[in-house]
């Protein structure tokens, strides 16, 4: 078998890239409040974890926070359970109207390739595009910090309601594994 190259597509499930495209497009008016039109109320954020596994959060501005796998496993509904993920989406959202100084709109949402982190901001007048490399942190300017700051607060807030939620044996603390086989 041929090794991937880093500049290689990602391959996807069906059902990851509906929810992918659901959370792209989701309305602003599901959340029954006035909105400023380039205030942000949802995120929507690619992250490649390794050359053959892409995962995308997304955030909305009521403080869910779900994941979703390339390859069709998702980890969703830990907002409903654990406060601190809600918190940390809560927060993620509401700070990252400050920061689309960093961004660019767009009607693309193309995937990422290794290495580079896929942001997009959704606001009424549109969604706003930036792209974090995360061994070059350091050197971005600070918005894209305080971005992958967010970021990463959101990740580990799932990553520990993963682990709480294998502790109390809702899960085997795997997103693929817990998935029923006729869904994988």
């Amino acid at each position: 078998m041929a090794k991937r190259s880093i500049l290689d597509r990602y391959t996807a499930s069906r059902n990851y890239i509906v929810s992918r495209g659901k959370a792209l497009t989701f309305p602003s008016a599901a959340f029954n409040k006035p909105l400023e039109p380039k205030q942000v109320f949802g995120a929507v954020i690619d992250i490649p974890m390794s050359p053959t596994i892409l995962s995308t959060m997304v955030c909305f501005m009521n403080g869910a926070a779900n994941l979703y796998f390339n390859l069709g496993g998702e980890f969703t509904g830990a907002a409903q359970r654990y406060r601190g993920v809600a918190q940390a989406s809560f927060d993620f959202i509401k700070n990252a109207t400050d920061l689309l100084d960093c961004c660019e709109k767009t009607t693309k949402y193309d995937m990422p390739t290794q290495g580079k982190n896929f942001v997009y901001l959704l606001t009424k007048s549109g969604v706003y595009k930036t792209v974090i490399t995360p061994d070059a942190i350091p050197a971005e300017d600070e918005s894209k910090r305080k971005l992958n700051y967010y970021v990463q607060r959101v990740m580990n807030e799932l990553r520990i309601a993963q682990l709480k939620d294998k502790a109390a044996g809702l899960g085997t603390g795997y997103v693929l594994a817990d998935r029923p086989k006729e869904d994988q």
